[in-house]
């Protein structure tokens, strides 16, 4: 395991119980909590987009004021629903953040979960194209978004613009060197995680996924990864790839985790539908006293196969308590895992 961050879905509610009450709150807050990953050493600030929903929605601003705040860690999305996108405004956008973060942007996307209302896309003005479902057209605004992120002119110019034109056709500007080779996207099946690796994106992979085999979740999700990893060497791309699995952590180490958390850790893998159709595995949590976290951590398939392991974090407990979880897991487990090595 290289790398270690968190990742936040910024929930807020308007309830004395939480720490987050409001949009700025989640906001704010998630900035904090980025510096706060940053001064304990941790490699990446990852944050969760959700549509019309009490979270996280609009990431570009955030993630900016997150690279303005910070030098050195990572700053990603996981994900963002491509179905909601125009891909060349997402383009200027990201490659704004980018070059305002000095190129360490990681830009999770993908074809999105369900959401909180029916077909939410057609609010942002999109709809399906004749025979397509909401899926193909997410896939669509995705091959669009990487085209565009080569950097290469394709719309003709004016030929009497107000400002002077480099020569040939334009692209869309600002263009971030490098950003096309840090596009990740979030799969939740072997299919779409070997259409990721043809189309040369890094792989998100998180606590849940189609359950294709039946087999306890850390399996499958390995098996996931290890279909990914040989359609991207069947492909020929020149660069390695990287992976990423989310877990929910929690090391044991005072009375308030065992308070929190002390219970979540115990239960398995648990089986749903996200649709009429789709059978899908959700990943266990866990919770322990550090020995015995590192102990079970060590079992599972999926993380040995990652390079990144995103931290999931109760963002609504606050940032010193997030911040906390985080220097716990970095501190008394994370070197046993082979973090960094």
């Amino acid at each position: 395991m290289k790398k270690i961050g968190f990742l936040s879905f910024g929930h807020w509610t308007p309830s004395q119980q939480s720490a987050t009450r409001s949009a700025a709150d989640a906001l704010l807050q998630s900035i904090d909590l980025a510096v706060a990953a940053e001064e304990l050493g941790a490699d990446g600030a990852w944050f969760r987009v959700h549509h019309f929903a009490r979270q996280l929605s609009a990431p570009f601003p955030l993630l900016a004021a997150v690279a303005a705040r910070t030098s050195k860690i990572e700053i990603g999305t996981g994900v963002i629903d491509m179905r909601y996108e125009n891909p060349l405004y997402m383009a200027e956008e990201a490659g704004a953040a980018d070059l305002i973060s000095g190129g360490r942007l990681q830009l999770g996307i993908s074809r999105g979960s369900p959401e909180q209302v029916i077909d939410g896309w057609r609010y942002f003005g999109y709809q399906p194209q004749e025979g397509e479902s909401d899926a193909d057209m997410g896939r669509r605004h995705t091959e669009a978004l990487l085209e565009v992120l080569r950097g290469e002119g394709f719309a003709k110019p004016n030929p009497q613009p107000m400002f002077p034109n480099p020569p040939g056709l334009l692209r869309t500007e600002p263009y971030s060197q490098g950003l096309r080779e840090r596009i990740w996207w979030g799969s939740g099946s072997n299919a779409t995680a070997v259409w990721a690796a043809k189309s040369g994106m890094n792989l998100q992979s998180s606590t849940l996924k189609d359950d294709e085999t039946g087999e306890p979740f850390h399996i499958q999700q390995a098996k996931q990864i290890q279909a990914y990893r040989e359609a991207w060497k069947a492909a020929g791309h020149q660069h390695e790839p990287r992976v990423s699995v989310s877990r929910s952590i929690f090391a044991l180490t005072n009375q308030q985790d065992r308070a929190y958390f002390g219970s979540s850790g115990q239960g398995g893998d648990q089986v749903g539908y996200l649709d009429e159709k789709t059978r899908a595995i959700f990943g266990r949590s866990y919770a322990a006293e550090p020995e015995q976290l590192i102990e079970q951590l060590a079992k599972d398939e999926a993380i040995a196969a990652a390079d990144t392991l995103l931290l999931t974090i109760p963002n609504q407990l606050g940032v010193d308590y997030c911040a906390h979880v985080m220097e716990a897991i970095l501190k008394h487990v994370a070197p046993a895992l082979g973090w960094r090595e």
